[in-house]
This record gives C-alpha cells, sequence and structure tokens, in this order.
C-alpha cells in the first residue's frame, strides 16, 4: 500500500487519477492559455484604452492586486524592460501609497472582480483623481467602481481559480501599458506568444506519456526535492517567480526563487548546504564499514533540485526590440550549471525561445504550469482542495478587527 503523499509515477499517464485529483480540471483550463491569452487582447482592443494615450504619459503605474494579478505587473515591468520611462510596480496590499496622485495611473486587477485590494486600489484612485483601469470578472463589483468612476474597465471571464487565470489578466496589462507608451507590443507578438501556449499545451497533454511529455518529466525530476529556481536574465527572473508560486499553490512544494546575479550573492551556497552536496557534520572516528550499512538502510534524504530559466535571445540568433542592453548572464549561468553537477545536485534547464519577449516569457512559463501540476497528481493532491486557506480565512473573520 501507497504511503500517504508518496509520489506515484504511474498517476501520471492515468486518467482515473487526473479525473480524482484534479477535481477543478485545471490541466484543462492550463491547456487554453493560448486562446485566453487571444482573447483578452480582444477584450481590451474593445475597451477604448487609446483615451490614456490622449491623456498623456504618467508619472509612475500602480498595478492593484494580490496573487497572480499582482504577478502581472512584474510582467509588464519585464517586457517593458529598463528603457521604460516610468516606474512601475506591484501594490499588494489595502489601498494605494500615499504618493499616488492625478498625475499617476493606477491599474485594479482582481479575476474575480471583487477582491478587497483592487477594489479598494479603485476607489482610492478616484477619489485622488489619478486615473484608472479596472481588470476583472464581468457583472462584478469592480466593473461597478470603474463605471462610477467613468474608468475603462476589461471584462476577463472567470478562468476557474486565479492561478489559471494569468494570460487572461497579463493581456490587458500589457496593452493598457502599450496605451501609455510604456512598451511596445505588436499583434504579431500575442500571436506568436498565444501559437507557443498551444503548442505547448499539445507536448505537455495529459494523454502525451510520460517519456515524451516536459512537463511529466520535470515533475518527476522535482519529486521529493526542494525546488530552486534561477532565471539568468529579468524576464526569466519574472517566470521563476511564477514557477515557485505554482509549485507551492499546486504542489504544496516549499519552493524558492530569485535571478542568477541575487544567488551570486549567496543563495549560490545552498549548493553545498545540508540540502545540497553536504550531508552534515562528519565524525572523524566513525566506523567506515557501520556507516556504509546505515547509508544503505537509511531513507533516500531529501535534497535539493535546481529549475534554472536561461534566457539568452543574443546567442539564439534574436533580436528584441526594448529588450535589456546587458546581456544576459549566460556566462554565470553556464558555470551553476557545472557547479550543481559537480556536487551532484539535480538541475532541470529549460530554456527560452522565440521572437517576442512575450514569447520567450510563455516558452519558459507554460511547460513549468503543467508541471507544477503534475507533480500535485503524482503525489495524489488535488490542488483546489487547500484546507489550511479555508480555515485561514474561517478563523481571521471571526477575530475581532
Amino acid at each position: 500500500m501507497t504511503a500517504p503523499g508518496t509520489f506515484v509515477a504511474e498517476r501520471l499517464d492515468d486518467p482515473a487519477s487526473m479525473h480524482t485529483f484534479d477535481s477543478a480540471q485545471l490541466l484543462r483550463g492550463i491547456a487554453g492559455a493560448g486562446a485566453q491569452l487571444r482573447e483578452a487582447s480582444q477584450l481590451t482592443a474593445e475597451a477604448g484604452l487609446q483615451v490614456l494615450g490622449d491623456e498623456g504619459r504618467p508619472r509612475a503605474v500602480v498595478v492593484a492586486g494580490v496573487g497572480t494579478a499582482a504577478r502581472t505587473a512584474d510582467i509588464l515591468a519585464a517586457v517593458a524592460g529598463p528603457r521604460c520611462p516610468v516606474p512601475v510596480l506591484a501594490h499588494r496590499s489595502a489601498g494605494i501609497p500615499g504618493w499616488v496622485g492625478a498625475a499617476d495611473v493606477v491599474i485594479a486587477v482582481s479575476a474575480s472582480g471583487r477582491g478587497p485590494e483592487a477594489l479598494a486600489a479603485a476607489d482610492a484612485a478616484a477619489a485622488r483623481g489619478a486615473r484608472l483601469v479596472a481588470i476583472g470578472a464581468p457583472d462584478s463589483e469592480l466593473q461597478s467602481y470603474a463605471e462610477r468612476a467613468r474608468a475603462p474597465f476589461i471584462p476577463v471571464p472567470r478562468r476557474r481559480p486565479a492561478w489559471v487565470s494569468l494570460w487572461g489578466l497579463t493581456a490587458p496589462v500589457l496593452l493598457t501599458g502599450r496605451a501609455l507608451g510604456l512598451a511596445s507590443i505588436t499583434e504579431t507578438d500575442i500571436a506568436e506568444a498565444a501559437s507557443r501556449l498551444d503548442a505547448d499545451a499539445e507536448r505537455c497533454r495529459p494523454t502525451a506519456e510520460t517519456f515524451t511529455n516536459p512537463a511529466k518529466t520535470l515533475a518527476m525530476d522535482l519529486a521529493g526535492t526542494i525546488p530552486v529556481v534561477w532565471g539568468s536574465s529579468r524576464l526569466a527572473t519574472v517566470a521563476a517567480s511564477r514557477v515557485a508560486d505554482s509549485l507551492a499553490a499546486n504542489a504544496r512544494y516549499p519552493a524558492s526563487s530569485g535571478g542568477l546575479l541575487e544567488a551570486s550573492r549567496g543563495r549560490v551556497g545552498l549548493l553545498d548546504g545540508i540540502y545540497g552536496s553536504v550531508a552534515g557534520p562528519k565524525d572523524i572516528f566513525a566506523d567506515p564499514y557501520e556507516e556504509d550499512e546505515e547509508a544503505a538502510n537509511a531513507p533516500d534524504p531529501t535534497r535539493l533540485r535546481v529549475v534554472l530559466l536561461r534566457d539568452e535571445p543574443e546567442e539564439a540568433g534574436v533580436e528584441l526590440e526594448g529588450a535589456e542592453p546587458v546581456r544576459p548572464d549566460s556566462a554565470r549561468a553556464d558555470v551553476v550549471e557545472d557547479l550543481a553537477t559537480e556536487r551532484g545536485v539535480g538541475i532541470s534547464v529549460i530554456s527560452a525561445e522565440g521572437a517576442s519577449l512575450l514569447e520567450r516569457l510563455a516558452s519558459l512559463i507554460a511547460v513549468t504550469d503543467f508541471a507544477s501540476l503534475y507533480l500535485a497528481l503524482g503525489h495524489g493532491i488535488d490542488p483546489v482542495v487547500v484546507p489550511a486557506v479555508s480555515e485561514l480565512k474561517e478563523r481571521s473573520a471571526r477575530r475581532p478587527l
């Protein structure tokens, strides 16, 4: 009998297991990411955002929301690049920063259209005279707030949990950035990114057996490890944050993320830590024969697994308009691969593909999104059944303010 929580690889190719543990059909939801991106782009085009450009460039753009909604701010900042003429900031708490005023733009984002953070931000933006754009579910409270403020509202159909709605929420934020003159995004960029998402969904589909499915293979590599996700560029670092979010939310894995520059300032030391190549202090008086016997009978220790997201368009012969003026750190990425291999630390490398920043981001996120769900499935975890979250909300509601 399999112990609870044990990763069972056979589940990945078992339709019955998928039906049992994917009650909200999240696999089907992320398979529609390409269609989601196209639909949201069309809905944004119908929202009349050209008025934003007519009113001039803002002093700053604040994207208000939590979770997946907040991640869209990071994507806009990465796609706009270091040449972006104004700061793009994510605001992950209620209201808006005290300095926001009439010279700024607030983008309130909530997949449900009722997130208290987004609602409070929309209310505060209207009160202070800041320009407002609201993005969320149609016929929601957020839409009512936008209508009262006479602000553009982009209706994005609700896609199961907000985590599945990444691309539906990202498209309006990016196109709002384009309308404000912050980012260069073309219809071709959107079409190519959507096609990339379609192609990866086909490669990672549930009916594709493990040995031909990159997402199932990655899930098997990650099983029983502590994932550390590093990105080789600003864009890849944003993708790394999404990967860590997905592994935590879906598979309940305590993943961490960051950029290679940050890793080189100390985090690369994890490779030599107790979960890396060092099992702990060694007793010089211990009997080596007893140690060998104990090692043979001991369970496999939990080890790190590095997931390295490499984004090196210049080396692939791709020139990206608005890309980073400094080359992504391919040399440091090579060294990290060598260091992990030399220490016996497992490493999975995913390389960005595509001709635009948006397509390259999609290529880094799509496979890892599927992998997080397959990892949950292999452990017999239903990603949407989270007792701790339900209990947190219930107990918090009962406590006096």
